[in-house]
């Protein structure tokens, strides 16, 4: 009776998330990805099953998708998406672990403020937070005027990130900075709860051996640390790459990514097969590093066994 209640209460709490992901994401999915194959008739859809002459058919559309290899908009905004989504990481990355580390590594009292101050920016809506990066980087802004007095609008311009000096707004240079902002937070809080299980006596250890503290930061603190460093670039990755709000309010034309591209294709052009199909191949995209972050997760915990 006892085997039979645990094996109910199993069930049900694996059940209950994998009822949840066929209901809110493979359902959802499956609709876009029949959409993204089926002939557009007014505003229906032709359906994939067919019944004519006692003969059942099934008829899939690709050419959408074999539309997408030809036409060199869509490789590029796939290309610009993973770009400053891989830029946006790093960065989120290079911001974060050393905070996180500092925060893991504070007095227990201190802790709970310095969490607070992360999740801060949360209790402001995400719109205008971004709003608010267009004044403080438009004319007479002041990051604008500090950025100019101190002359770093001359090193952007020369590295490429702004056509010109002063010239901030609508730029890689804003679109990056606007979504680091918004997704340093995704980066910090599971670098936090990792550093902050660490064990310290590996650290006493290290240095009873003879290592610097900058060995057995590089030695054993990245490497314990490797499982936040992997669930913070992938909390931070896979949604800039379909980020539409920050590109349409900080970025220009020469930041296009897929995120507009997706919109036209539905409320411009009107063409729904088409932006599904656009979906459908940034989904694919997705998948992919959140296997290889699942392959590692398994290895990880098999390691521990």
């Amino acid at each position: 009776m006892n085997l039979r209640r645990r094996l109910s209460g199993r069930t049900a709490v694996i059940g209950v998330p994998y009822l949840w992901l066929l209901l809110f994401f493979l359902f959802p999915f499956v609709i876009v990805l029949k959409i993204s194959v089926s002939e557009m008739e007014a505003v229906q859809f032709k359906d994939l099953l067919t019944l004519r002459d006692g003969v059942l058919q099934f008829s899939v559309k690709l050419s959408n998708y074999v539309f997408l290899t030809e036409d060199a908009l869509y490789l590029k905004t796939y290309v610009a998406s993973l770009k400053y989504a891989a830029a946006t990481t790093v960065l989120c990355l290079a911001i974060g672990y050393p905070f996180a580390y500092f925060m893991a590594r504070a007095k227990s009292t201190l802790q709970p403020s310095l969490l607070m101050l992360v999740m801060l920016p949360f209790w402001t809506s995400f719109l205008l937070r971004v709003y608010a990066w267009k004044g403080l980087l438009s004319e007479n802004g002041w990051v604008a005027d500090l950025l100019e007095s101190t002359g770093i609008d001359q090193l952007l311009a020369a590295a490429g990130l702004i056509p010109g000096p002063g010239m901030l707004m609508h730029t890689p240079f804003s679109l990056v900075l606007g979504m680091t902002y918004t997704y340093l937070p995704f980066m910090i809080l599971p670098l936090y709860a990792n550093l902050a299980k660490m064990d310290l006596r590996l650290l006493e250890a290290a240095a009873d051996l003879g290592a610097t503290a900058w060995v057995a930061f590089w030695k054993i603190t990245v490497p314990l640390s490797k499982a936040g460093i992997i669930a913070g670039s992938m909390l931070v990755f896979i949604p800039c790459i379909g980020e539409f709000v920050i590109p349409e309010l900080l970025g220009g034309p020469q930041t296009l990514m897929i995120g507009r591209v997706m919109w036209d294709e539905f409320f411009s052009n009107n063409d729904w097969p088409m932006a599904s199909t656009v979906a459908v191949v940034m989904v694919l995209l997705i998948i992919v590093p959140l296997a290889i972050f699942n392959k590692y997760q398994a290895e990880a915990q098999e390691a521990r066994k």
